[in-house]
């Protein structure tokens, strides 16, 4: 789930249950205005909790992931926002215009990535390659690429180096369009399958529609 549509829930939820609890502890159990608000507090602190921890669990389960596993999977995509926001940040330093078109690629793919593994985090383990090797490659290449190509003077060596990192960028932009490939790849075969049954539907009531016709075709 969203986390802020989960905390939007979370809030929903505990500011009714602090409210009541005030008012019990004030009126019917005659508490001081103090105390009153002090458990007012702890049982809308208390049910933002389990709800949190209820919200957790199901989203772990509906995943098919341990408790650990998660741990992992949300470690590793923390990480891995911090380098794509270092990888975006020397993408829009970069003023070379030759490299316009591979640059907008990088980002939206690697944004692609991220977003559908957060969403869905069994989606990790198909992008592992990206996120422990590509991503790296790309962040270093862009931020040396970036700084080389910021320099008022430029000599022949330079150029050569700035050639050399624009063409194994452009091939490492293949390399993650692969890795975004392989993360929807289930996604692929089911709509194939779905294709296919669709289409086998369609047939079936075409030759119990027209049974003769068919039949000479055939």
């Amino acid at each position: 789930m969203n986390p802020i549509a989960a905390l939007i829930i979370r809030s929903f939820v505990a500011v009714p249950v602090t409210l009541i609890t005030w008012l019990i502890c004030y009126f019917p159990l005659d508490f001081t205005f103090f105390g009153s608000t002090l458990f007012a507090i702890l049982g809308g602190v208390l049910t933002h909790v389990i709800l949190a921890s209820f919200q957790s669990v199901s989203y772990i389960k509906k995943h098919q992931l341990t408790r650990k596993e998660y741990r992992y999977i949300k470690k590793n995509l923390k990480e891995a926002k911090l380098k794509i926001k270092r990888l975006n940040k020397s993408i829009f330093k970069i003023r070379d215009i030759y490299s316009v078109k591979q640059r907008i690629d990088i980002n939206r793919i690697t944004k692609k990535i991220h977003k559908m593994t957060s969403k869905e985090p069994r989606r990790f383990y198909k992008a592992e390659e990206f996120y422990f090797s590509h991503l790296d490659s790309l962040v270093e290449l862009t931020e040396k690429y970036s700084f080389l190509s910021s320099q008022p003077k430029q000599n022949r060596e330079m150029g050569q180096s700035l050639i050399e990192t624009r063409r194994t960028l452009n091939e490492l932009s293949k390399v993650i369009e692969e890795d975004l490939y392989r993360v929807i790849s289930d996604d692929i075969e089911t709509l194939n399958f779905e294709i296919d049954v669709a289409k086998h539907t369609i047939q079936k009531k075409k030759d119990m529609k027209f049974p003769e016709e068919n039949r000479w075709l055939k």
